[in-house]
């Protein structure tokens, strides 16, 4: 869906389509070491370097604009969570999972496609998911630990959770 509003960030994405901060599944690059690594996530969760780097054993930093460009091949605010020019490691914010729909960039700062949690881990080729969610300013819910499950165990609670929807 191509939008005359912008949708560079999570909140200008919503705001635009209509929906919560929380189902729009923002795509950002990393480097683990020299590799890059897509963490998408919920609009309303920020990513620990930290714990991220600790999960996946290696020094983490965030990638510029310029890296971002040059590996996926679209530029920040515009990054989808397919089709890139390099090949990398996918991992999913399992928060995403929780909503019967979300919605995530489509390779300008003014386009978002709609997409069921499901099948975003199955067309990210997704082997693991992470959660992690920084306070929400004004909350008094503590910061959750980053966690991974398997592709198999995504599936077992993605049917659980539909199943009383």
């Amino acid at each position: 869906m191509e939008l005359a509003e912008s949708t560079r960030t999570s909140a200008e994405a919503a705001a635009a389509i209509g929906t919560t901060v929380a189902q729009i599944a923002k795509s950002l690059v990393f480097l683990a070491g020299e590799k890059p690594v897509l963490v998408i996530a919920s609009g309303v969760n920020g990513i620990s370097l930290d714990k991220l780097a600790r999960q996946l054993g290696t020094p983490v930093g965030r990638a510029n604009a310029d890296m971002v460009k040059q590996i996926t091949g679209f530029p920040i605010g515009g990054v989808p969570p397919v089709g890139h020019v390099s090949p990398m490691r996918v991992l999913v914010d399992k928060d995403l999972l929780q909503y019967p729909e979300v919605w995530a960039a489509a390779g300008t700062p003014h386009a978002v496609f709609r997409i069921i949690p499901a099948e975003l881990i199955r067309i990210t080729k997704e082997k693991s998911l992470m959660f992690e969610r920084n306070q929400i300013p004004g909350s008094k819910e503590p910061v959750r630990n980053l966690t991974m499950l398997t592709k198999e165990q995504v599936q077992i609670f993605s049917q659980d959770t539909s199943a009383g929807r």
